[in-house]
């Protein structure tokens, strides 16, 4: 089987090898901290060996759950934020056929993602499409008071209580929530709905392995086993005691600091296939959300390319030079399809014609890598063999093996998350919720 594949030879202009394995000693060591449990963030490290420890029985009462809920259902919103629907939106959007929505028919319930907004206009229009359609919901919350979940599915289970009756509801509702406590807990337990456990030693960010992604991902038709297949193989490879120049994590996650050591504060995520753009969104909560602390940490942006090399590309190509680029490319599409010849040749294609399409966008890659490069962009390849559900589960458990690593070079916790509470306790002060009275009248005093 193949694998996934690290390609660091677009950063030998500003990282030698010597640079490199230099970092070495101190990937071993963080990487023993890891294993170990003895470093920063020690008590959310459960998702390092989720990948060999999730069992046949537990895939099966997933499955279940899932098709339950594609026997009465044509759509399931999955109602989360942040790392409760990053990561099965990124799989779904990868391996769903790009007009799937426009077609009548559907193998699977189409996912529907809410609560990771308070747009009104988002959450109305939702309630009017869905006032005439069988629909479901995963809510998916430790705490179940998370305010823009929290009002998702306040609104949405009004709407379905009143289309099927309370007792119908009952069966198109699952939760997935902490083991013993919260809202939602409490409101599971007493309604009877479903349930899935978020485990307490897994932080949302690194949860799309749990029921937290794989229930979504299962509900709109994947193989989640391939996925957390995927996982394991890519944790046999970045495991300790791997060699360092054999551990495509370690030798990311050191890349990556070299480069912000000598100046590149900026890393964007590039694609070349437009079913990635979600995988870049996860990827920004994973590096952003680990790694922003202290006044440290590299900025994460992405891009899709080749559309936004005509709009962010100019910027990158001669703009500051604060940045490199991680580009993930994919080796194989699905389908084949040539250019035709043109007898008018009007559009001064025919020089393409009987190349695949693929081909094409190969070179706009490569043309647009060495563009980069040398425009003073130091540029880190990730190659997977095709998009599917292996491969991503291979991805993403490089990417959360190197953040953990890359976190700890920084000398951050990657695994907490004290910054997203400024904006929250700010609101709450700003609506008056009960318990903020003074910080009400602290923050009012200041418009």
């Amino acid at each position: 089987m193949k694998a996934l594949e690290l390609d660091l030879s677009g950063i030998r202009s500003i990282v030698s090898d010597g640079e490199l394995h230099a970092l070495q000693e101190k990937s071993n060591e963080y990487t023993a901290q890891l294993h170990a449990g003895t470093g920063l963030g020690n008590d959310f490290l459960g998702w390092i060996n989720l990948p060999e420890e999730i069992t046949d029985s537990e895939f099966a009462e997933i499955e279940r759950a899932a098709r339950a809920l594609q026997e009465h259902c044509d759509y399931v919103v999955s109602i989360g934020i942040g790392g409760s629907y990053l990561g099965a939106r990124a799989v779904i959007e990868a391996l769903t056929p790009t007009f799937a929505a426009y077609r009548r028919e559907h193998s699977a319930p189409h996912v529907i993602f809410a609560g990771h907004n308070i747009g009104e206009d988002y959450l109305s229009e939702l309630v009017d499409f869905l006032s005439d359609k069988r629909f479901g919901i995963i809510n998916i919350s430790k705490s179940g008071t998370t305010t823009e979940p929290a009002i998702a599915f306040r609104v949405l289970k009004g709407l379905l209580e009143r289309q099927v009756g309370h007792d119908g509801a009952r069966e198109r509702i699952i939760a997935v929530t902490d083991r013993a406590k919260g809202a939602l807990r409490t409101l599971a337990d007493k309604e009877g709905y479903k349930t899935f456990v978020i485990p307490d030693n897994i932080g949302g960010r690194f949860s799309v392995l749990t029921p937290v992604g794989l229930l979504p991902i299962a509900v709109a038709g994947f193989d989640i086993r391939e996925l957390v297949r995927g996982a394991k193989d890519m944790k046999a490879r970045v495991d300790e005691g791997v060699p360092f120049d054999q551990n495509p994590s370690a030798l990311y996650a050191a890349a990556r600091n070299l480069l912000y050591q000598k100046g590149k504060k900026i890393e964007i995520l590039g694609n070349f296939h437009p079913k990635l753009h979600y995988i870049g969104e996860w990827w920004k909560q994973l590096y952003g959300e680990s790694e922003g602390k202290d006044h440290k940490g590299i900025f994460n942006a992405a891009v899709d390319f080749s559309a936004d090399l005509h709009s962010m590309g100019q910027w990158i190509q001669e703009g500051e030079r604060s940045i490199f680029e991680t580009i993930v490319s994919i080796a194989t599409p699905d389908t084949e399809l040539r250019i035709a010849s043109d007898a008018e040749n009007l559009d001064g294609l025919n020089y393409l014609a009987g190349k695949r399409i693929d081909e094409v966008n190969k070179m706009a890659e490569l043309g647009t890598r060495m563009a980069h490069i040398d425009g003073g962009v130091p540029n880190i390849r990730v190659v997977l063999p095709q998009l599917n559900a292996y491969y991503i589960g291979q991805l993403f458990y490089f990417f959360e093996k190197a953040v953990g690593i890359s976190g700890y070079m920084l000398e951050v916790n990657p695994f907490n998350q004290p910054g997203v509470e400024a904006y929250k306790k700010n609101m709450f002060a700003l609506l008056e919720k009960p318990g903020f009275e003074e910080e009400s009248k602290a923050i009012k005093s200041r418009l």
